[in-house]
């Protein structure tokens, strides 16, 4: 089996090395980072990203497309920004029955979710494949945990042997748009968690507002398609407390930042933040505000406080109250 994953980052490069560590399939790294490239092939080390782990001496990097020409599973581990145009340009090349897993977090073009834009350009099958993971982890070999969203269970019983006998745990779900949505709501949570964390430092409050969001996540999830028992796969409830609770998690440390009043604009300039930017999308599209501060009043604040002058100190109060 030839497994290719497309972006040579923290989490491609984990999972990469997870699978060539079993010696057991061909799994190239595809990256336009050509420094990267060559600091996995010549000396073992991603040095841009896991410059003190030492990488299986099966794990190969390429920068040729044509590797796509025989591969059998490719997962998606580049951002959601620059998806859409790098398929497209990859599109020629790629085995038309080959398997794709999508990783990247956030919206196509249309605010459509990432395996929808996927499906309008290539007629292979689209998966989505998130769960609670922080990459530095899963390369240290921790247990770590992933859904895999497909129409067809055929594809989790495929990789079900692919990740046997690694440190990578699946479970399945055929509701894939659930699956997406959950990993952008995560994100849109993890920073009001941080915000209120931040404040208060409380226990009790910490857990009666994450029933809250927990909740709020529920309810979004269903008024967009998706099915409310996805919530309890990994890519729900597990990849949610990782954000949230976790200071690795960036969109949690932006809401601890908020909390704490150190919030500027330049934050979110400066790293990818897919919760702010999945706040705005969402609240624009759920209502023009008619009936979105009674049915959704944390992400609701969060809306107000994106984009309007607004009292941060007042926010946990506000959403607890509500």
């Amino acid at each position: 089996m030839n497994i290719t994953i497309i972006g040579a980052g923290a989490i491609g490069t984990a999972i990469g090395n997870v699978l060539a560590r079993k010696a057991t399939y061909n799994v190239e790294l595809l990256s336009i980072e050509k420094d990267v490239v060559a600091s996995i092939n010549k000396k073992r080390y991603n040095q841009k990203y896991f410059p003190n782990v030492k990488l299986s001496k099966h794990l190969k990097a390429t920068s040729d497309t044509s590797v796509l020409k025989n591969a059998d599973i490719v997962f998606l581990a580049i951002p959601s920004n620059v998806m859409l145009a790098y398929i497209s340009q990859v599109k020629p090349v790629l085995n038309k029955d080959a398997v794709l897993l999508n990783m990247a977090k956030g919206f196509g073009p249309g605010q459509k979710i990432i395996t929808d834009s996927l499906k309008d350009v290539l007629g292979n099958p689209i998966c989505s494949f998130k769960g609670p993971t922080f990459a530095r982890e899963l390369i240290n070999r921790i247990p770590t945990a992933f859904t895999v969203g497909s129409e067809d269970k055929s594809h989790y019983d495929i990789l079900v042997k692919v990740f046997d006998d690694t440190n990578i745990h699946i479970d399945y779900s055929n509701d894939v748009k659930g699956v997406e949505i959950l990993s952008l709501l995560k994100n849109i949570y993890a920073i009001a968690t941080g915000i209120v964390d931040a404040q208060f430092s409380s226990p009790n409050l910490r857990f009666l507002f994450l029933t809250k969001a927990f909740n709020e996540m529920r309810q979004i999830l269903v008024r967009y398609g998706g099915k409310e028992e996805t919530m309890f796969k990994f890519c729900g409830f597990g990849d949610f407390c990782l954000t949230a609770l976790n200071d690795l998690s960036r969109n949690r440390t932006l809401g601890l930042l908020i909390g704490k009043g150190f919030f500027v604009e330049d934050i979110s300039d400066k790293v990818t933040l897919e919760g702010k930017i999945a706040v705005n999308i969402f609240c624009e599209e759920i209502s023009t505000k008619n009936g979105l501060d009674c049915k959704y009043p944390i992400i609701s604040e969060l809306y107000k406080l994106f984009n309007e002058e607004y009292d941060f100190g007042k926010f946990a109060t506000k959403v607890v109250n509500s």
